[in-house]
């Protein structure tokens, strides 16, 4: 199927990054939200994208007034009945998802396909919602969508391989990256990104080492910022959302450090709001007596623990190989969608390629003396325990999770 016309529902940063990089393929896009404001300024984030290429000399004045010509603001359904593609980007908020795929499913052509934006709720929940569950997938871009390469492609259990497939091939023509991913709680990057971010947490309530320290750690080891700053900038108030839904999913052993919630009760949700980890605007640099007292209060009733960066990028693989196990995708396109979604060292080769560097072995060695130490939230995946096992260590056994030929 040939898609032709396109609608973004959602006029905010997200849906108006995804509009601007489907009009620079050249396809005409429906950009909609509840007032004309919302969208107004939905059409202006598309025009400074395009104003910074020109600026950069990257494209003329000319040819960015005619990439504008092919995105239209609306603040009705009208014209969805020619669509062939709708991409719904509103807040992550099911019953609101379902509500928008229902009246979707009325205004739009019984062909057309109803793809959601979200970054971790059920897309067959979704689809539930529609006559034509074959015809939703999630199609998850990456903030910001106009310059991420990545696209999650997420078909529930409903959706049609042909679905699928018109999905991939439209990212692809996106000039974006897109990674089949079987549904899952948080999907791939993002499961696989809670970990990380909340095993930090821990270590800065329990004493280990400062946010300062981890981020300059997490910086050294080669990610492109640490996981403080990227929380602050990711917004607590969106962490949380996705940290609630892999809760429900998956049980105690990802419950969130509780300085989320000291923080978030706060309204400390990041740099829109001027303090997360850190302060912002007139504060940065400050002394912050919030955080050391909730970081006093937390710590009172226990010893100090030990930090180190393999204590945050261990549970990152330990989830990986659970994803695996679970057929959510291939050891490769996991190792692809960590590094271009997270920004994990490319130099290292991927989550799974450094893993199997390090040596599987002591991957799972590790895991076992964390979980003494910390509890459940580090129990091995009985895929690592079975690939010990057998002798698949890694690179040093010419095999584990890739094969390593003479």
């Amino acid at each position: 199927m040939y898609i032709y016309k396109t609608a973004v529902i959602g006029a905010g940063a997200m849906g108006a990054e995804i509009a601007q990089a489907i009009s620079f393929s050249g396809v005409p896009v429906l950009l909609k939200d509840v007032d004309q404001g919302r969208v107004d300024k939905g059409l202006e984030v598309i025009r400074k994208i395009y104003q910074r290429r020109v600026d950069r000399g990257k494209m003329t004045q000319d040819e960015l007034e005619k990439k504008l010509t092919l995105v239209t603001g609306v603040t009705t359904f009208d014209g969805f009945r020619e669509a062939d593609l709708v991409i719904e980007a509103v807040p992550e908020k099911l019953d609101l998802k379902r509500q928008i795929f229902a009246e979707l499913d009325r205004l739009t052509p019984e062909t057309a396909i109803l793809a959601s934006n979200t970054s971790s709720l059920s897309i067959s929940a979704l689809g539930q919602a529609t006559t034509r569950p074959h015809k939703v997938i999630g199609m998850h871009f990456f903030y910001p969508a106009h310059i991420m390469k990545l696209v999650e492609v997420i078909p529930g259990l409903d959706t049609s391989e042909e679905t699928t497939g018109d999905i991939t091939a439209f990212a692809e023509s996106l000039r974006k990256l897109p990674v089949r991913v079987n549904e899952c709680a948080g999907f791939l990057v993002n499961r696989i990104l809670m970990p990380y971010l909340n095993e930090a947490a821990y270590c800065v309530q329990e004493g280990a080492s400062s946010a300062r320290e981890i981020d300059e750690a997490a910086v050294q080891f080669g990610f492109p910022m640490g996981p403080f700053t990227l929380v602050d900038n990711l917004g607590f108030d969106v962490c949380r959302e996705v940290v609630n839904v892999l809760l429900d999913a998956y049980g105690s052993r990802v419950a969130p450090a509780a300085i989320w919630e000291r923080l978030y009760a706060l309204k400390r949700y990041g740099t829109k709001s001027g303090a997360g980890f850190y302060l912002y605007g007139d504060r940065a640099g400050q002394p912050d007596p919030d955080l050391e007292r909730i970081i006093t209060e937390l710590c009172r009733s226990r010893k100090p623990t030990a930090f180190s960066i393999h204590r945050l990028v261990l549970p990152m693989i330990n989830e990986t190989i659970r994803c695996l196990e679970e057929h959510v995708c291939t050891a490769a396109d996991a190792d692809l969608s960590i590094i271009a979604g997270l920004g994990f060292p490319q130099s290292k080769g991927g989550i799974l390629h450094y893993a199997d560097e390090v040596g599987l072995d002591v991957v799972l060695k590790e895991l076992e003396q964390l979980t003494k130490e910390h509890g459940e939230r580090f129990w091995p995946s009985p895929l690592l325990k079975r690939k010990v096992a057998a002798g698949h260590l890694g690179k040093k056994a010419k095999r584990g999770f890739f094969d390593y030929a003479e």
